[in-house]
C-alpha cells in the first residue's frame, strides 16, 4: 500500500513543500514497461533513500529526472511548476546534480581543474589558476573538505575522488543532487567521512537522494525512502518508522528464507582426505602475496576473508593466473605449475571472476550471448567458432537457469541492471563447466534478490561437485557460504578455521590479531 500521506522530516521542520515532485512517471522500452505509474517526492534538507532491487526501475527514474530518458507520460514539478528537461544539461541548469557509482572526473587533472571542468575563472584570455584554486578551497571548506585543490586527483583515494565529484556536483548551485551507489568502493572510515558531506548538505537545504544496496547505510544516514518493486511503487515510509525487514519484504515481495536455508548446508559432502582438486605451495608475489599455502577440495566453499587490501583479490589472481607468482606453485589436479595465463587457467577448467565486473568482466557493447560465451570461445580457439546450434542452446539454458532479465539472448550488456549483469558474467564460467570456480566479490553492487539468487547457485553448484573459492567484504556472507574460512591480513594468510559455529565476532578478532591461528583439526 502507498504511504505517500506521511509527514517527512523537512515538513516537521517547517519546510511543507517539495522542490521536485515527480507524477505518475511512466516509461517503456519496446513496449516492455520500465516504470509505470511511479510517484516521487523530494524535500530540500532531507536524504531521501530510493530503494528496490536490479531492474526495479530506480535508475530509470533517475534518468527521468535528469532528462536522461523521454517522460512517455506522467509530469515533473518543480517548485510548483511543471517542467520538462530535454537533456542532462536542462535538469543541471534547473539545480539537479548526479554522481555516479562509476568517478567520472579526469584523475591527471588537479582538483580544482576537476570541480571547475567548463566553468574555469579566466583572466587575458586565458584560465586564472589562482582564482580557479581559491574557488575550489572555499568550495570543499564549506563542505569540510580537507584536500589540496592544486593536487592532482588520481593521488587521491577513492573516497576523496567521490567527495570531489560531489563538491564539483553541488558547487553550480544544485538544489538536488543525486548519489548513485556513493559507498560501494569506500571502506567503513570513508563512508563516514561522505555521510558528513552528505549532513552538512543536507543542514543546508539541499535534498539529497541516496541509492545504496547497504540497509545499514540506508537507515543510518536516510530521513525518508521510496521503494520501487517492478517498476511500480510500493511505497514512501519514513525511516525512523520501519525496519530493514519491513523494507526488504517491500523490496523483495518475501522473506529472505532461501538465505536462511543456506545457514545450515554448509560442510556437507566435503572429503578432505582425498587429493584437493587445488593446491597452492607458498605461492606468491613481490609486494603483493606473501607466501600462501592453500587446499581446494571438491565439493567445497572456501571463504576468503579480510579487510580491503588484506591480500583476498591478489591470492585470487594468483589462483587464476591473472597475475604472475614469482615464487610457490600450484598445483591443478595431479599436474604442478605455475598458470602461464587466463587462457591456460581455462584449459585447466579454473574459472574466475573478477570484482572489477566493469573494467574485467562486462563488455558493454557486445550482447548478452557474445558476453555469456567468451569464456567457451576463447578456450577453443577464435578459429573454431562455437556452432550457431550450440549458442542457442547454451544462452536460452543459462538465462532460464539464472533467470536472467531481460531473457533476450541480443540485449546489449550496457542495458542490463547490475545483478543480472553479475549473473551474465557467472553463465560465462558455468558455461565452461568448471572444477574450480574463484568469486572475487560476486554480489558486491547488487539487489538483496540476486544475492540471495547468486548464494544460492553458489550452494548449489558445490553440491554438484564443483570446488569454489568465494571471496566479499561481507563477513555474513562468507559465514553464510562457506565450510572453510581463511583470513587474509596485511597481504598475508594469517588463520585458517573451519566453519564450525564461526561468528562474525570470531572474524573480527582474527583480522584485529587478537585471536591465535588455527588450522582445520581434519585438513
Amino acid at each position: 500500500m502507498t504511504q505517500m500521506d506521511t509527514e517527512s522530516p523537512a515538513v516537521a521542520r517547517g519546510t511543507s513543500d517539495p522542490v521536485i515532485e515527480m507524477r505518475g512517471i511512466s516509461i517503456a522500452f519496446g513496449g516492455v514497461p520500465a516504470l509505470d505509474d511511479v510517484d516521487l517526492r523530494l524535500f530540500p534538507g532531507e536524504v531521501h533513500a530510493l530503494m528496490g532491487e536490479n531492474g526495479a526501475g530506480k535508475s530509470t527514474m533517475i534518468k527521468a529526472l535528469t532528462g536522461v530518458y523521454s517522460i512517455d507520460s506522467g509530469t515533473v514539478v518543480l517548485d510548483g511548476e511543471e517542467q520538462q528537461f530535454s537533456s542532462p544539461a536542462a535538469s543541471q541548469a534547473a539545480g539537479i546534480s548526479t554522481v555516479y557509482q562509476e568517478i567520472n572526473l579526469v584523475p591527471n587533472l588537479t582538483v580544482a581543474e576537476n570541480m571547475l571542468l567548463g566553468r574555469e575563472p579566466r583572466r587575458r584570455g586565458g584560465i586564472d589558476f589562482k582564482a580557479m584554486n581559491r574557488q575550489a578551497a572555499a568550495s570543499l571548506e564549506r563542505l569540510g573538505i580537507s584536500v589540496d585543490p592544486a593536487s592532482e586527483l588520481g593521488s587521491h583515494p577513492i573516497a576523496v575522488q567521490q567527495l570531489v565529484a560531489i563538491a564539483r556536483g553541488v558547487d553550480v548551485d544544485a538544489r538536488v543532487l543525486i548519489l548513485d551507489e556513493p559507498t560501494s568502493s569506500l571502506d567503513a572510515d570513508e563512508v563516514e567521512m561522505l555521510f558528513s558531506v552528505m549532513r552538512t548538505l543536507r543542514d543546508h537545504g539541499v535534498a539529497i537522494v541516496f541509492v545504496s544496496h547497504f540497509l545499514d547505510q540506508v537507515f543510518e544516514i536516510s530521513d525518508r525512502m521510496t521503494v520501487l518493486r517492478n517498476g511500480r511503487l510500493v511505497g514512501e515510509v519514513l525511516t525512523e518508522e520501519t525496519t530493514q525487514l519491513e523494507v526488504v519484504r517491500m523490496m523483495i515481495g518475501h522473506e529472505l528464507a532461501a538465505l536462511e536455508r543456506l545457514e545450515s548446508a554448509s560442510g556437507a559432502g566435503v572429503d578432505r582426505s582425498a587429493r584437493p582438486v587445488l593446491k597452492a605451495l607458498g605461492l606468491g608475489r613481490k609486494g603483493s602475496l606473501e607466501a600462501t599455502d592453500l587446499d581446494v577440495y571438491e565439493g567445497e566453499v572456501v571463504g576468503i576473508a579480510g579487510l580491503l587490501g588484506s591480500g583476498r583479490t591478489e591470492l585470487a589472481r594468483l589462483l587464476f593466473g591473472a597475475d604472475t607468482a614469482d615464487h610457490g606453485s600450484l598445483q591443478v589436479e595431479d599436474d604442478r605449475s605455475h598458470l602461464r595465463s587466463p587462457r591456460h587457467a581455462i584449459q585447466r577448467k579454473l574459472a574466475f571472476s573478477s570484482e572489477n565486473r566493469r573494467a574485467e568482466g562486462v563488455i558493454e557493447d557486445l550482447t548478452l550471448a557474445d558476453n555469456m560465451l567468451l569464456a567457451l570461445q576463447a578456450r577453443r580457439g577464435w578459429m573454431r567458432p562455437i556452432p550457431a546450434a550450440m549458442r542457442t542452446r547454451l544462452v536460452r539454458q543459462y538465462i532460464e537457469a539464472l533467470d536472467i532479465r531481460p531473457p533476450d539472448p541480443n540485449a546489449l550488456m550496457r542495458n542490463l541492471s547490475g545483478g543480472n549483469q553479475q549473473k551474465v558474467l557467472l553463465a560465462r564460467w558455468l558455461i565452461t563447466e568448471p572444477q574450480v570456480l574463484i568469486l572475487d566479490e560476486p554480489t558486491r553492487g547488487i539487489d538483496i534478490g540476486a544475492k540471495a539468487q547468486i548464494q544460492q547457485l553458489v550452494a548449489d553448484l558445490a553440491q554438484q561437485g564443483v570446488a569454489v573459492v568465494f571471496i566479499s567484504a561481507e563477513l555474513e556472507e562468507v559465514l553464510r557460504l562457506s565450510d572453510r574460512v581463511v583470513v587474509m591480513r596485511d597481504r598475508e594468510k594469517v588463520a585458517e578455521r573451519l566453519n564450525d559455529d564461526l561468528t562474525v565476532a570470531d572474524v573480527l578478532e582474527i583480522i584485529a590479531g587478537s585471536a591465535r591461528q588455527e588450522e582445520p583439526s581434519d585438513a
